[in-house]
């Protein structure tokens, strides 16, 4: 089972910037096709903010799109996303999610980190 570790978050006003940081613990030999970030508000569902597989091929939530950068450090296997020009409703919480295993068929968590946005 892959452990998830993240870091980053926190607060910022609105137009501001923050990075998060998600790696496996240390010792993980996994190789980790999908990594992405998640985000959720209580009383929502859990969406997609981006993903970016092991070959670079990114996919972002259309509400992102032009403000946040997804991006993986191979050297790490940790991925990366640069929030950029945030919005009040870009506040949550931010969970890492990493698929491995053939075809991607397991799916790890991470703890969350949470994101305030002021205006």
């Amino acid at each position: 089972q892959v452990q998830l570790v993240e870091s980053g978050g926190g607060s910022v006003q609105a137009g501001g910037s923050l990075r998060l940081s998600c790696e496996p613990a240390p010792g993980t030999m996994i190789s980790l096709k999908v990594m992405g970030w998640h985000r959720q508000v209580p009383g929502n569902q859990r969406e997609l903010v981006a993903s970016i597989t092991k070959d670079g091929d990114t996919n972002y939530a259309d509400f992102v799109k032009n403000r946040f950068t997804i991006s993986r450090d191979y050297t790490k296997n940790a991925v990366i996303l640069q929030m950029d020009n945030l919005e009040v409703q870009d506040a949550a919480t931010y969970y890492c999610n990493a698929r491995y295993g053939s075809g991607g068929y397991y799916s790890a968590w991470g703890q969350g980190t949470q994101v305030t946005v002021s205006s």
